[in-house]
């Protein structure tokens, strides 16, 4: 009896060690997805997030140029009308000429001419909506910036920045230049010269007081216009029948659009100079009112 017993239990004995066995395997087997699993998550937060791309441009498609900002009342001051016109042909001078476009959600553009016996007038608008191709690198409006900054080089004007100062160092004062003995004295009177309170003769006329001239405002950089903006104001070489034309354009960049505003005046005869300063003051009041009507 003891012998089968013994029997019995060195056969139970296997079954119970291949439980066992297989039980241990299956923790092992856990064991080991928990640590892939782990290894992955390391391997993960080591390679870091892939790069976000940047959001599109403010601006995905542009506003008819011919309307935008360019109402009657501004352009009936930019461009006057002469009085032999129609109303018919008043209407066609103001409702402007749109530029030729094949993709209207990137380039726009309207112009306006306006003759009279006087003068002939120019306007143009014009608007490129910038986009980026690749915004892992750079957005639109970054695209933008870059374009504004060609267009900046090419007006051969410098990039806006920090001024040098030009207080003089106090620590190196001026060396006071020595007198020379033999220089003539700038301060003593010429005996030669004609006295200044000398009175003039007796019926000679008197000098008329010249005209100033006029103020020249230039080309510059702009501030309070859009993002970035900058004005040139060019005027034609004068000649003996040809007049002088005066062209001032405005460049601006209201986020990834780039807005270019070009007004020219030449008068129909020569000696007539176009003010520097009227002319740019209405290129600019169109300018300002195209920034309000993309910031709406």
């Amino acid at each position: 009896m003891q012998r089968k017993a013994v029997r019995r239990g060195s056969r139970i004995l296997p079954g119970i060690a291949v439980l066992t066995a297989l039980a241990a395997g299956a923790l092992g087997l856990t064991g080991c997805t928990g640590g892939s699993s782990g290894g992955g998550t390391t391997d993960s937060k080591a390679g870091g997030n892939p790069a976000v791309p940047a959001q599109p441009g403010k601006y995905r498609s542009l506003p008819a140029p011919c309307k935008a900002g360019v109402d009657s009342k501004k352009l009936k001051a930019m461009l006057p009308a002469g009085d032999s016109l129609t109303p018919e042909q008043r209407d066609q001078l103001y409702a402007g000429v749109a530029d030729a476009s094949y993709d209207g959600d990137r380039h726009v553009g309207c112009r306006w001419t306006a003759q009279s016996p006087e003068e002939t007038r120019l306007l143009s608008v014009g608007f490129e909506r910038v986009v980026s191709y690749d915004r892992a690198t750079a957005s639109d409006d970054d695209k933008a910036r870059q374009v504004y900054v060609r267009l900046l080089t090419d007006a051969h004007l410098p990039f806006p920045g920090p001024a040098p100062s030009a207080s003089p160092n106090p620590a190196t004062p001026a060396t006071p230049a020595t007198p020379n003995p033999s220089a003539p004295n700038p301060a003593a009177p010429d005996p030669a010269a004609p006295s200044a309170s000398a009175t003039p003769p007796a019926g000679a006329p008197t000098p008329a007081a010249s005209p100033s001239a006029p103020v020249e405002l230039g080309s510059r950089v702009l501030e309070g216009l859009g993002s970035d903006a900058f004005i040139e104001d060019k005027l034609s070489p004068a000649g003996a029948t040809a007049a002088q034309a005066r062209t001032v354009r405005i460049v601006f960049r209201t986020s990834n659009v780039i807005v270019k505003v070009e007004y020219s005046v030449q008068p129909a005869l020569p000696g007539t100079v176009p003010p520097s300063a009227e002319t740019q003051d209405k290129a600019r009041q169109l300018a300002q009112a195209l920034v309000e009507r993309f910031n709406e």
